[in-house]
């Protein structure tokens, strides 16, 4: 059932839905998985504009299938080939896609640049990855776990090392849903503190435990899922050195750290990885390993959001 509530509504983060809009979502993209021409056409002569400032093959390519088994236009758009690329204004570049397209997505490097965007558009907005938050990718996450363990209340999440845009929003769907989560990573590299807060403020009404701690051996214990990104993520390059002597080998997930999980947990990644950086080959490549059924499941919850909010 597409979630009606969504219709007409920007997507910049989960934080801004209520946790039965979250749950919702995750159904719809189940139904969808189940059969991927439902709602085939529904999306008959409509347009996606999809901006990418950042490089991609999973939001990108998951967004452009998405649009198009639903019978919609999907529009790349490369920062470099739109005229923001040589200085004009976001609200001008908003204005006029609002009136050629129904929808627009957006990969950005700040995410003060997607409010702006959201801000002067007419049409919704979708957060294709910002730097503090990456919605699509959580949605999936969160349908992978209720997938491995038909549900996701008290399941326990461990994420391990950088407290990156997707930890953040990581924490904003377990918390809404009432999964557990514990966050090891170094002094400095914590997540935002909005999401923090935010975090705490949902873990009170969903039951929900928020852990943060520097050691990855105390976040796993326990848990059902560890999940980890890259160390060094887009735009951090200059950073490599710093922050691969800081990350490893104290939060890498090796194989001895996973095997301190729970037999059952699961090791999640919304890639691309570095294979000897963040984790080990044989964790990522073992059979415990879900990360493929995240990639795939980028698709199915790309259609639901999109559906849903354009009804």
């Amino acid at each position: 059932m597409i979630v009606e509530s969504l219709r007409g509504r920007d997507l910049l983060s989960l934080q801004d839905l209520s946790p039965d809009e979250v749950l919702g979502l995750i159904k719809l993209s189940a139904e969808l998985k189940r059969d991927r021409r439902k709602f085939s056409g529904r999306l008959s002569g409509r347009s996606v504009a999809m901006i990418f400032e950042k490089p991609s093959t999973r939001t990108r390519i998951s967004l452009d299938v998405a649009v198009s088994e639903l019978g919609g236009n999907p529009i790349y758009l490369r920062f470099d080939e739109l005229q923001l690329g040589r200085g004009e204004t976001i609200a001008d570049t908003a204005r006029v896609l609002s009136r050629y397209v129904d929808l627009i997505t957006a990969r950005v490097r700040r995410h003060g640049d997607l409010v702006e965007l959201a801000r002067w558009s007419d049409k919704p907005v979708v957060n294709a990855l910002s730097d503090l938050d990456h919605p699509l990718q959580t949605l999936a996450d969160m349908l992978t776990i209720l997938e491995r363990f038909g549900r996701l209340k008290g399941i326990k999440i461990a994420w391990i090392g950088d407290g990156n845009n997707v930890c953040n929003s990581t924490l904003i769907g377990a918390t809404k849903l009432g999964a557990h989560i514990s966050i090891a990573c170094p002094r400095g590299y914590e997540p935002d503190k909005r999401y923090l807060e935010w975090a705490e403020e949902n873990s009170a009404r969903s039951g929900s435990r928020v852990e943060l701690t520097e050691s990855p051996e105390e976040a796993v214990r326990d848990a059902d899922v560890v999940m980890t990104d890259t160390f060094v993520s887009m735009g951090m390059e200059a950073e490599r050195d710093r922050r691969l002597k800081t990350f490893i080998p104290r939060y890498q997930v090796t194989k001895d750290l996973f095997e301190k999980a729970k037999p059952t947990a699961i090791f999640m990644h919304p890639l691309p990885a570095k294979r000897g950086e963040e984790v080990a080959p044989e964790v990522i490549d073992g059979e415990r390993s879900v990360v493929w059924d995240q990639a795939e499941n980028r698709l199915h919850t790309a259609k639901a959001a999109i559906l849903s909010i354009l009804g």
